[in-house]
């Protein structure tokens, strides 16, 4: 989308997410690696803009820091 800001870094989400899904997780209430574990990957991946590789990114961060998904 021309003319949306790149709104990353988005509290200590990776910036490997990328722009949109670090926008559309924001949105979405979601701006720290403790809150996308409050949620199951399917939960995620229904926001718009967060896909497959957004997911196997917050995988890493997420094991980095000893955290897992809701559904883990």
């Amino acid at each position: 989308m021309a003319g949306t800001p790149d709104v990353r870094p988005v509290g200590d989400l990776p910036n490997e997410i990328g722009k949109t899904a670090a926008r559309e997780l924001s949105l979405n209430g979601i701006t720290s690696l403790e809150q996308v574990a409050r949620h199951s990957r399917d939960e995620l991946l229904a926001i718009h803009g967060v896909g497959p590789k957004a997911i196997r990114i917050l995988d890493g961060a997420l094991a980095a820091e000893r955290l897992g998904y809701k559904d883990s």
